[in-house]
């Protein structure tokens, strides 16, 4: 009940100042995952160590490629729709790359994606919804730099 009562109160919140909470609609990993992240040399050369089946799917610097045919995948491998709901799950949510971790840096690329999060009063005052999403992703990524 009290981890019910404090996400009500964090989505209040998160309304006063533009910006929802993520809802897990798949739109970021679904317009990213095949062939437009990267991961750095310190990501991969952890995969290798710690998670060889993350690593499988690098090839020569590239993340998200076919360990059985060399070639670039259409999506990302990890990402998982739940069954029945339009909601989908990271299976590496922990480990997965900076990329994904840091998404959404701007306003303008949530635009871009039609990002779930953005509320039509964050187009009216981006500045403002640029600071919101950077309290939202304080801990996740550096604020940007405006």
């Amino acid at each position: 009940m009290i981890g019910s009562d404090l996400c009500k109160i964090i989505d209040q919140a998160c309304r006063l100042v533009g910006v929802k909470d993520c809802n897990q609609c798949g739109k970021c990993c679904t317009n990213y995952g095949g062939g437009g992240l990267s991961a750095s040399s310190a990501e991969i050369e952890w995969w290798e160590i710690h998670r060889p089946d993350i690593f499988s799917y690098v090839n020569d610097g590239e993340i998200w490629v076919s360990p059985a045919t060399g070639k670039p995948l259409d999506r990302c491998p990890w990402l998982r729709k739940l069954p029945n709901r339009d909601k989908y799950i990271c299976r590496i949510y922990h480990d997965r790359p900076d990329d994904c971790r840091h998404y959404p840096v701007r306003i303008e690329d949530m635009i871009r994606d039609d990002c779930e999060m953005l509320e039509h009063k964050d187009l009216a005052n981006p500045r403002k919804a640029q600071r919101a999403l950077d309290g939202l992703m304080v801990n996740s990524r550096p604020p940007v730099l405006s």
